[in-house]
């Protein structure tokens, strides 16, 4: 628990005290024509807890991050190949949703987050390893725009998916 006090004009040793914290944010004192002295303190953005949560199964506490972390290990294990792949399918899949929500079709908004996220986890590491690697920025640039300029346009996994249940659902009514 934490306890906060009220600070005078004229008592600037508790303003320094109250300001000695650096997850309080504690506003200076003003003189006015009303009568209160009080010159006000609230808690700062600046306070970051980890996010608990229960776990469904075991009730037991499960810091949100390693999720993450998990996911970090496994973009870790791919090549740079793979991970060029998974890039663009995951760019190809924030191409239907934007066209999703273009036309005004039911979509997961989480999913746009979700996506870039991925992404950029995912480029995030591909950096990492050109940084063992000795490529400096420039360099990396370059390498980058020519890896674009060489994609070729193809369509993402979910929309290849439908497609095929298409075709299969075709075969079946022809046959």
């Amino acid at each position: 628990m934490m306890a906060l006090g009220i600070s005078s004009p004229t008592s600037s040793s508790s303003h320094q005290i109250l300001a000695s914290f650096s997850f309080l944010r504690v506003s200076p004192p003003v003189l006015s024509s009303r009568a209160s002295s009080f010159s006000g303190i609230g808690l700062g953005a600046a306070v970051r807890v980890p996010t608990l949560c229960y776990s469904a199964r075991g009730g037991r506490l499960v810091v949100r991050m390693a999720k993450r972390e998990e996911e970090m290990k496994e973009i870790r294990t791919k090549t740079t190949e793979e991970i060029n792949e998974e890039v663009i399918d995951l760019k190809g899949e924030l191409f239907m949703l934007r066209l999703q929500k273009s036309a005004r079709n039911e979509f997961k908004s989480s999913e746009f987050r979700r996506m870039h996220k991925r992404i950029a986890r995912m480029l995030t590491v591909k950096r990492e390893r050109e940084i063992e690697e000795g490529i400096n920025k420039r360099l990396s640039r370059k390498l980058d725009k020519k890896w674009k300029r060489s994609i070729v346009v193809r369509p993402p996994p979910s929309l290849r998916k439908k497609q095929e249940e298409q075709k299969a659902a075709e075969a079946e009514k022809s046959s």
